[in-house]
């Protein structure tokens, strides 16, 4: 495949409702898939809500708003990813999404990636959230730092401020991911935090050669009240800092960006302009200099339980077990 038809979703949670977002997920794929779109990216953690309650609560102050995050949490697999897996499988469509997953008593900020037939490809988890959200979310592992092969082709995923590791954005470019999924939660930080996404995305996409296919979550006047009143802060506080937009192999972006509102970015995305981007620089080629320079990276899954006995590997957070002979 050659052209890529692909949309960066800006798109409202249905707040505090796992079934309601992810039924309004369902239903803008299945519009995406009327226009076409092939490939489609959706905001950090969008299911239910990314949890905008510890950018602005103290930590003493918070319990009520994660124990309710926790109760609409998505557990996979579960009711809800085979929802996003059947539309996906109806549109033809691969599929890339942020969500809270639950696993046991923690949460994760999880990206989940659904092939064009429904079929769940990859579930990685953010390697260290960020600033307020270890409040929230546990740590993820290097074994999703790689690149999966699609429908569309082979892509990598990335969340937020993991775009600001270079070893992280590296793992995925030496492993030639070819699409990136980018996804932010938007909401706060203002022209600043604007304007440093689009920094961190355009550099990844001059690094890479790939394309970057980025979305950043909105809220409407009535979410921003509505958390404003939940949390104590103001309403200015989730009003500002989006960018949902389509980088080319050059680093420039594609037609008009998103700022505000609902809506979605929609590039065809001409993986031929890889190659002639790669031929001058390919990072994780012929510009490398691994003698040198290169990564070492450890992919083995974590888990908390190891049972010998059976000598099978536990991996909670990941798709299959793995038998393991005993070292």
């Amino acid at each position: 495949m050659t052209i890529v038809k692909a949309a960066a979703v800006q798109i409202s949670p249905v707040l505090h409702s796992r079934a309601g977002t992810v039924a309004k997920v369902v239903e803008k794929i299945r519009e995406l898939g009327r226009k076409g779109v092939q490939f489609a990216v959706f905001p950090e953690t969008v299911v239910p809500y990314y949890p905008y309650f510890s950018f602005v609560q103290p930590p003493y102050a918070m319990a009520k708003e994660h124990l309710r995050l926790m109760e609409e949490a998505v557990t996979v697999p579960s009711a809800d990813t085979d929802a996003i897996g059947a539309a996906a499988r109806e549109a033809g469509m691969v599929v890339s999404i942020g969500v809270n997953e639950r696993d046991g008593g923690s949460l994760y900020n999880t990206q989940l990636l659904f092939d064009a037939d429904g079929t769940l490809i990859q579930r990685r988890r953010k390697i260290t959230p960020t600033y307020h959200e270890r409040m929230v979310w546990g740590q993820g592992d290097g074994s999703g730092l790689r690149a999966v092969d699609s429908a569309v082709g082979r892509i990598g995923q990335l969340a937020c401020w993991e775009h600001y590791q270079p070893l992280a954005r590296y793992a995925l470019i030496a492993d030639g991911e070819q699409i990136h999924a980018a996804m932010f939660p938007g909401a706060f930080g203002g022209p600043l935090f604007a304007g440093q996404m689009e920094v961190a995305i355009r550099q990844h996409a001059l690094e890479s050669a790939a394309f970057v296919v980025n979305a950043t979550a909105w809220l409407d006047a009535d979410q921003q009240a509505r958390l404003a009143k939940d949390t104590g802060a103001p309403v200015g506080a989730f009003s500002r800092g989006f960018l949902t937009a389509v980088v080319d192999p050059e680093g420039s972006i594609v037609g008009e960006p998103l700022t505000s509102g609902e809506g979605e970015v929609i590039a065809d995305l001409d993986l031929a302009l890889i190659d002639r981007r790669k031929r001058l620089m390919d990072a994780g080629g012929h510009y490398s200099r691994p003698e040198f320079l290169s990564l070492q990276i450890d992919r083995t899954p974590t888990a908390p339980l190891i049972d010998r006995g059976t000598r099978t590997r536990t991996r909670p957070g990941h798709l299959l077990d793995e038998h393991t002979p005993e070292a």
